[in-house]
């Protein structure tokens, strides 16, 4: 049986990081607000390391390095796809 996915604000995401913090075990938390075990841990290692909840705060800088070389190796393919059907077209005349 699979969940419907849901979303959750950061606030609910810290709320739910400080009842951890503060002494209450994960499987109480997970089981009192119907999370995942795996969420809650995301989210406890994701405040430990940043103190953020997005996903691209928490990427490491080879991560973000990566994400953005291939990025721009993307736009590059396309700029040469585009020089491409343009010489094609100019050859044609």
């Amino acid at each position: 049986m699979s969940r419907e996915r849901r979303s959750f604000s950061p606030e609910f995401k810290l709320q739910m990081v400080k009842l951890y913090e503060n002494g209450k075990p994960r499987n109480e938390i997970v089981r009192e607000y119907d999370l995942t075990p795996s969420a809650l841990g995301k989210w406890i290692k994701q405040h430990q390391s940043t103190g953020l909840f997005l996903h691209n705060d928490n990427l490491s800088d080879e991560e973000k390095e990566m994400k953005r070389l291939r990025k721009e190796n993307q736009q590059l393919k396309m700029e040469n796809d585009i020089l491409k059907q343009a010489a094609l077209i100019m050859g044609r005349r």
